[in-house]
């Protein structure tokens, strides 16, 4: 009997975890972030590194926040490459458990990091009702990214 018990546990611990089997801990009820989310054993995570906003403007100097466009702007061209690298991984954004976000102080906002266009940006990929997962996130201000340009790096961790 004790032998198809320890079987029975080697087999549970070994079952993958299914999207569902993942908790996520809410805010509170129409808070845009989760306080936390917890990953049973056996679903695999996936940390993505940090994606970098895409040109949108070659007509602008290569190292000008113009290139790449605003904190808004940016966070969307970011967050469709993280969609993009997600999906040829077999995830979703849904799958996204945990961001991290580097903002740069704007220029064109004195210098500190526009918070309202990066979460007007990523309003548009969760809590919506076609994603409405949402993460545990942390965005911080940072001096600078690689490119003077940047305004915006994330990354993010998926769980499936």
């Amino acid at each position: 009997m004790r032998s198809w018990l320890g079987l029975a546990m080697v087999m549970a611990l070994a079952a993958p975890a299914h999207a569902a089997d993942i908790v996520r801990h809410k805010s509170g009820p129409d808070s845009p972030i989760l306080l936390g989310a917890a990953v049973p054993p056996g679903a695999t995570l996936t940390f993505l590194s940090g994606q970098v906003p895409p040109v949108i403007d070659r007509q602008a100097p290569a190292d000008s926040p113009r290139a790449y466009g605003d904190t808004k702007t940016q966070t969307i061209g970011v967050l469709n490459r993280i969609r993009v690298a997600l999906e040829g991984m077999g995830l979703s954004m849904g799958d996204v458990v945990k961001m991290t976000v580097f903002l740069v102080g704007d220029p064109a906002n004195g210098g500190k990091m526009d918070f309202k266009g990066f979460s007007e940006g990523y309003a548009q990929f969760f809590g919506t009702s076609g994603q409405p997962n949402v993460v545990a996130r942390s965005t911080m201000q940072v001096a600078a990214l690689v490119s003077p340009g940047w305004l915006v790096e994330i990354e993010v961790i998926a769980a499936k």
